[in-house]
């Protein structure tokens, strides 16, 4: 089977194509990235024959309308978008958007002379040996005769001949010819997938879900286009505030929506903890209403793909488009959202760097919405999600193939019931042998970006526990205040006694304390340090510590679950502090666990 083919096609058919909507540009609301000094290379390319790449469409499949005719499917862009949107601004001169989402126009100057192109600026459109603006020339704004008739009473003493061939040859930039790529409708998304990220021989990464926001972003049969925005505009919400003014001011037809109505408190409300983007939410949406975890699934059932039958058929793809619609509309719910945000905190997650894996969230945030929606009380569908998020990050359930492991367990979820599969999950990952040796082995690291020593500090802060060292400082405010983290036994101490980078800096060894106390500490001893701070103590001084008693020093000790040996360690028992300490804090993760 021919899975592609390649032809050409002049500039001014390809911009005919999207005008007319044969061509639907998926990212049309995306801002523009590239910088407008490569529209002016693109421009120079095109103007000297030379190639421009290719672009790469994907015609989606016929469907079945409901009265058996096939509607067929329009091409969509894959790869080009940039290429058609500098091609766009600068011949037809539509303004595009800006990383800060504001509308901008991008002006090509052209030097008939010398053949030059540069981005337009004040110098240029005061030069007369300038043509400050190619777009009027290059799309039959103005007559060829008019243009060089202009240049040729600005410039005198310029060469007649010269000048009408190389504004004609400017004129011409409209028919150079463009290679277009154009995959055939019968490929499934993963072979698509492929085929994009070797011809692009740039190892370019492709989500599928580049490809369903391709899909509802060229639908306006089903609002698609607006569903497209209003996952956009919320993303943008969630990091811009002032974005909500030119939603306003710019787009008045979606800020009139429903779409808009749901979104428009994110302007004034806050999220600093999970800040999802595009993928995230589709994610979310489509795991929750459809059941599935595979974004190419959703792309085939937008499409109105028939599994059984293997057809594609209208009644399918528009049900799909109205689930789709209800999940995301379900996602930005303000109630939802600041409830899911609410559980995260529940369990002492905090902080987003506590938090490793955003798949974790999503199919957190997907079973909560689906919990509520299938009538499972507020009270109780939170205790299941907070026990599978924090067991799903104990066992790394989504760090590796997360995709297929969504899938499994939406699945077996809708099949077989929360409670019944959640037991059996549970039994058969978090058994005693995981809490006496395999959370153990996991605390024995020296990176502190991992699932076990991030879930222990939200036992802390779940504990209400205080920092090392201090009375009434909790661990909970520093990891909020970027607090500092202090080595139990002090760095330059194990390197002056001869132990390794990897020994010295292990999780086991870490707590967070105040920056004063950690500076007083310097790299004295365990048994050193805390000799003088009962020192201080005896005579009421709080110079390293802010206890005031032994007895609340041991307590505070216990509470950072440190060994009763410590207090007179020296790196001669580092080792066994290690062993004892992990074992210490794998007894206070499987405490925070069950009470979850």
């Amino acid at each position: 089977m021919t899975k592609y083919s390649v032809h050409q096609q002049p500039v001014e058919t390809l911009l005919s194509w999207i005008k007319s909507g044969d061509i639907a540009i998926p990212e049309i609301q995306r801002p523009f990235v590239w910088k407008a000094a490569k529209v002016r290379d693109l421009i120079d390319s095109l103007y000297h024959g030379y190639p421009v790449g290719y672009i790469i469409t994907w015609r989606n499949p016929d469907v079945k309308l409901k009265n058996g005719e096939l509607s067929a499917g329009k091409k969509v862009l894959i790869d080009g978008q940039q290429r058609i949107t500098a091609l766009t601004a600068a011949i037809v001169g539509q303004r595009v958007l800006n990383k800060n989402y504001k509308e901008i126009n991008i002006r090509i100057s052209f030097n008939p002379i010398n053949e030059r192109f540069e981005v337009w600026n004040n110098a240029f459109e005061k030069s007369p040996e300038w043509i400050s603006n190619i777009h009027p020339i290059v799309n039959d704004e103005i007559s060829i005769t008019k243009a060089i008739r202009k240049y040729l009473k600005d410039n005198p003493d310029a060469d007649e001949d010269l000048i009408e061939d190389r504004i004609e040859k400017l004129k011409k930039i409209k028919s150079k010819q463009v290679g277009i790529i154009e995959l055939d409708a019968s490929l499934d998304i993963d072979t698509v997938t492929e085929i994009f990220i070797r011809i692009n021989q740039k190892g370019v990464v492709l989500s599928n879900a580049d490809f369903v926001m391709s899909k509802i972003a060229s639908d306006e049969a089903h609002g698609g286009n607006k569903m497209r925005k209003m996952v956009d505009y919320f993303c943008r919400l969630l990091v811009d505030k002032d974005f909500n003014k030119h939603i306003i001011d710019n787009d008045s037809e979606f800020s009139k929506s429903d779409y808009y109505k749901g979104i428009k408190w994110m302007a004034t409300g806050s999220d600093d903890l999970y800040v999802p983007d595009y993928i995230d939410m589709l994610r979310v949406a489509f795991t929750f209403k459809f059941s599935r975890g595979k974004f190419s699934d959703l792309v085939a059932l937008l499409s109105g793909r028939n599994f059984e039958a293997r057809t594609y058929e209208y009644e399918i793809s528009e049900a799909s488009y109205k689930k789709l619609s209800d999940g995301l509309e379900a996602f930005v719910n303000q109630t939802n959202y600041q409830r899911f945000i609410m559980i995260l905190k529940s369990a002492g997650l905090i902080d987003s760097k506590l938090i490793s894996s955003k798949n974790t969230l999503n199919f957190a945030y997907a079973l909560y919405l689906k919990l509520r929606d299938e009538g499972k009380g507020e009270a109780e569908a939170q205790v299941y999600v907070k026990k599978w998020l924090v067991m799903s990050m104990l066992i790394g359930r989504y760090s590796g193939s997360a995709e297929s492991r969504i899938d499994e367990d939406i699945k077996q979820i809708n099949e077989k019931g929360i409670e019944v599969y959640f037991e059996q999950m549970e039994k058969a990952n978090l058994g005693e042998g995981f809490w006496d040796f395999k959370i153990i082995n996991d605390l024995e690291t020296s990176s502190v970006n991992n699932n076990a020593y991030n879930l222990y500090l939200a036992a802390q802060v779940n504990a209400n526990a205080p920092a090392f060292l201090s009375k009434s400082m909790k661990i909970s405010s520093l990891i909020e205040q970027r607090g500092d983290i202090h080595h139990l036994f002090p760095k330059k101490y194990l390197m002056d006694n001869g132990v390794a980078q990897k020994a010295y800096n292990q999780v086991a060894n870490l707590v967070y304390t105040e920056q004063a106390s950690n500076i007083k500490v310097g790299k004295m001893p365990p048994n050193e340090y805390l000799a003088k701070i009962k020192g201080e103590i005896s005579k009421g001084k709080n110079e390293i510590s802010t206890i005031d008693s032994e007895t609340g020093l041991r307590e505070n000790m216990r509470l950072n679950d440190i060994p009763t040996f410590f207090e007179s360690a020296t790196h001669q028992d580092y080792k066994q502090f290690l062993i004892d300490r992990r074992r210490l804090m794998a007894d206070k993760l499987k405490i925070y666990y069950e009470q979850l």
